[in-house]
């Protein structure tokens, strides 16, 4: 215990000087233990690989204490991977702490993440615990785990319903005790993007050493507004945000990795801020989620839903194909897409239909593309979606010869 594992590089203590946000993957442990994403430690290898291939900052492995299948497959991830820090969870006592860092022992860049409730609602009811109680707990347990671990993070539970000076005052403990990382996570998924900011801007002028941590934000959807809040922490000066593929997590789910990252990406002139995250592995990555857990996401998932590059408007088509920049603020390929996709459906017009012919081979007239259009909407109407295969129906009953085919203008 005189040793403390180190971490290196990007992945670190805290590095509060630049603008770098780091992102903190835990869909491993707060998105796994949610009703219906229970995965098995072969499942959570192929994940924590796909998230290193994507370049999260911080991999949330799980929780060792859980069970010896926890402590397990924190242990083979914490072994695998080589450049992503692997985090494990502990609650603030001696037997958690002790489990996660035995678990972490082969990690090459390891983090404790130690969480304790603040609010009174849990002070009362969770944990019977005076506001002393607490604090001694906390510092209690952020100097055992700095005994094994160089990076500790410490998250008071329910930030955002804790009395914002009771707040500033663990914070303060918790980084005099040697905690790296504070994070003031949105436990219930109550809070407002003007709230949190407010809240994070407190924290960061009145807690004693906060230029020497990195504020985190942890935010639930329980209102629809996860993702907003992370936006809104960061405008504020956090500079971690912890986060799940696909949003998945307790109850309605946490922020959504692949929102918070494009809109910082997206948005970069207005966030200004860097991250390490390779957004052509999104795509790849949710998919393999799904993949493992048989959980599929919404069509009108944003950023990896089916619908995210999809148009069937004849107006946005028809837009799409004058400048993608009409109706797409970024291309598909840049979060591992392959291309936008003009879906042929009853909304669809002649411009869509004639490039999806061309695309085919065909070039009809404007007359004989009439003609054909007619006949379109009647399909489009009985089957919803028309395929390529029902273009080609169409156009030999409209005695269209194909030529050579060409690539689809928004291939």
């Amino acid at each position: 215990m005189n040793n403390p594992k180190q971490s290196h590089g990007a992945h670190g203590t805290a590095d509060t000087a630049t603008d770098h946000v780091r992102i903190f993957d835990t869909s491993l442990r707060d998105g796994e233990q949610a009703p219906g994403f229970s995965m098995n430690r072969h499942a959570k290898l192929r994940m924590a690989h796909a998230l290193e291939a994507l370049g999260v900052d911080v991999l949330e492995a799980g929780f060792p204490q859980a069970s010896p299948d926890d402590l397990a497959a924190v242990t083979e991830i914490a072994g695998a991977l080589r450049e992503t820090t692997v985090c494990a969870l502990a609650r603030c006592q001696d037997g958690d702490i002790d489990s996660a860092a035995r678990a972490l022992e082969p990690a090459r860049h390891a983090r404790i993440h130690l969480f304790l409730s603040t609010s009174p609602l849990h002070r009362e009811h969770k944990l019977r615990m005076g506001k002393a109680q607490v604090l001694d707990t906390a510092v209690r347990a952020i100097e055992r785990a700095r005994q094994y671990c160089q990076e500790v993070e410490f998250s008071a539970e329910d930030a955002l319903r804790t009395e914002p000076d009771f707040l500033v005052e663990v914070f303060s403990a918790a980084v005099e005790a040697g905690a790296s990382t504070l994070n003031a996570p949105d436990t219930v998924g109550y809070t407002t993007p003007e709230e949190i900011s407010g809240l994070f801007r407190h924290l960061r002028q009145h807690v004693v050493g906060a230029e020497r941590v990195t504020f985190s934000s942890h935010c639930h959807d329980d209102l629809g507004m996860a993702v907003a809040n992370s936006l809104a922490a960061v405008g504020a000066g956090a500079r971690q945000v912890e986060c799940t593929i696909n949003g998945i997590g307790e109850r309605a789910g946490n922020a959504a990795l692949e929102e918070v990252v494009m809109a910082l990406k997206v948005r970069a002139p207005y966030f200004g801020v860097s991250l390490g995250i390779r957004t052509p592995q999104l795509y790849p990555a949710s998919r393999l989620l799904c993949e493992l857990t048989g959980q599929a996401v919404p069509r009108n998932k944003a950023i990896v839903g089916s619908n995210a590059f999809a148009h069937e408007s004849g107006i946005h088509q028809h837009g799409m194909l004058k400048h993608r920049g009409t109706y797409e603020i970024m291309r598909p390929q840049d979060v591992g897409i392959a291309a936008t996709t003009l879906v042929l459906g009853k909304h669809s017009g002649r411009a869509a239909l004639r490039q999806r012919l061309q695309a085919l081979g065909y070039t009809p007239d404007d007359q004989d593309l009439d003609a054909m259009f007619a006949r379109f909407k009647q399909m489009a109407d009985a089957v919803g979606e028309v395929d390529d295969d029902g273009l080609r129906v169409l156009a030999r009953e409209a005695h269209f010869q194909p030529g050579a085919q060409v690539m689809g203008v928004l291939a």
